[in-house]
């Protein structure tokens, strides 16, 4: 089982998660996160006085996937978030050893 974690534009979220959805995902953990890459952040002006947004609004999505969909879901989300400018994201990916069902007690892939 693999983790894969993506930080995305918030604009992207609903054709990423429908992407998913038609890439046949089930499951998946959406968080509200702030941070920046290379860019780091940029400056506005607000009442005529400068300030610097170094933490832009991003979106993190978690999901645990068998290793053959490792594929399919990574080019769902590039499809899907891609841009082509700078801050469209990064795709994280990670070995999970056990995954737990809490409700009944199933165990591995099937907990999925």
């Amino acid at each position: 089982m693999l983790k894969i974690e993506a930080v995305l534009q918030p604009s992207k979220l609903d054709a990423v998660k429908d992407a998913l959805l038609e890439a046949g995902i089930e499951g998946m953990t959406i968080l509200e996160a702030r941070g920046h890459g290379r860019q780091k952040g940029h400056t506005e002006f607000y009442r005529g006085r400068e300030y610097t947004v170094d933490l832009l609004p991003k979106v993190k999505i978690e999901l645990v996937v068998a290793e053959e969909l490792k594929e399919k879901v990574i080019q769902a989300i590039m499809g899907s978030a891609r841009t082509g400018r700078i801050g469209d994201g990064k795709i994280f990916i990670s070995r999970v050893d056990e995954a737990i069902r809490i409700r009944n007690d199933e165990r591995g892939e099937s907990a999925l």
